[in-house]
């Protein structure tokens, strides 16, 4: 066992996360679903989302078995539903060619839709205790100090350096207590601001608090500016109070929710408005504007209200679109932002 693990696995033994909801039972479907979840998301903002999901779907048969809209209700507010897409895809791989089972085997683990190597690498070690490195953010992070490495994380020569040192460090026994005790370092200790370094098992050994260098690594990004993108989206309300809603189809972002119908700009709105429902032109009412940002692009969206909006019985029943209750609503597959605008409507009826 290396000199960097077993200080780090005495540190996690009393100081460690031993309470996660993922860890009680740890089975590799709820190691795999966590691993997901935690993509791109805080601990405290998994949680709850983790434990409602796995109510209603305890292991991955029932997973596979339901449809995508049910997936993507339980996941809404989480964001990049790229993820819950991709997991849904795999458990149905998984009883197609794996016995409703997770493949307790690297190459298999990474064919599988949403799987890549640290994740793959995190349910072996800690599902079945196989020696697999991972490297997500919080292991990038405590490496990166603890090496001295320059450069940003995500580049693919630094990628390599990072997962070299993440492989060697890794122990051919209790891996599964490895990777979960520095990701705990990682998370609670070596954080990005303010690093914790008096409590640092590794803190001897550190280059970066050796040096001086905790607040310059790892180094960022280089800064890129998102361009803005302009949209209008369509709040057609008829006479009982139902909202318009329309799945979003493609491989663009909020693929397969339910989403407000949009257009570039109010005139085409408007068109488009026209075609779904008869609108009576006095009624129509700009709301407030806002703001959401994506990873690539942030969003400008106006909100343009057609109240009292009849219904064209020729599109009323085409499968990508639903006239719904805004409470109904809400217990859908939403983007954040239309969900956040739905939620007036019901607190203010028609």
């Amino acid at each position: 066992m290396s000199a960097i693990a077993r200080p780090l696995l005495r540190w996690h033994a009393r100081h460690g996360r031993h309470d996660l909801p993922w860890q009680q039972p740890r089975t590799p479907y709820r190691v795999w679903l966590s691993e997901v979840m935690l993509q791109q998301t805080q601990v405290a903002t998994v949680i709850p989302y983790f434990e409602r999901f796995v109510a209603d779907l305890p292991d991955l048969p029932a997973l596979a078995a339901v449809e995508i809209d049910q997936v993507f209700a339980l996941w809404s507010g989480l964001g990049y539903y790229r993820r819950a897409r991709f997991l849904h895809v795999a458990a149905r791989r998984c009883v197609e060619h794996h016995q409703g089972e997770l493949p307790r085997d690297f190459d298999a683990l990474l064919a599988l839709p949403g799987v890549g190597r640290s994740t793959a690498g995190a349910i072996l070690a800690q599902a079945w205790d196989l020696p697999f490195a991972i490297l997500d953010g919080n292991v990038k992070r405590v490496l990166t100090r603890l090496h001295g490495v320059r450069g940003w994380p995500g580049d693919a020569a630094v990628g390599r350096e990072l997962w070299a040192l993440a492989e060697r460090h890794t122990p051919q026994r209790r891996a599964g207590a490895y990777a979960q005790a520095i990701m705990d370092l990682g998370a609670t200790v070596c954080l990005p601001r303010a690093p914790r370094c008096d409590d640092c098992p590794l803190a001897a050994p550190c280059v970066a608090r050796r040096d001086g260098l905790t607040a310059q690594l790892p180094q960022t990004r280089p800064a890129k500016v998102l361009p803005q993108r302009q949209a209008v989206l369509l709040l057609l309300r008829d006479r009982g109070g139902r909202i318009l809603l329309e799945r979003r189809e493609g491989a663009g972002v909020w693929s397969g929710l339910w989403s407000l119908p949009h257009a570039d700009d109010a005139a085409t709105a408007r068109a488009l408005a026209a075609r779904h429902a008869v609108i009576d032109a006095a009624r129509v009412q700009a709301l407030a504007p806002f703001r959401h940002s994506f990873s690539h692009y942030h969003l400008q969206a106006s909100p343009l209200l057609f109240d009292g909006a009849e219904p064209h019985r020729a599109v009323a029943d085409a499968p990508s679109l639903r006239w719904t209750l805004p409470h109904e609503a809400l217990t859908l597959g939403l983007p954040t932002p239309v969900r956040r605008l739905l939620i007036q409507f019901v607190e203010k009826p028609a």
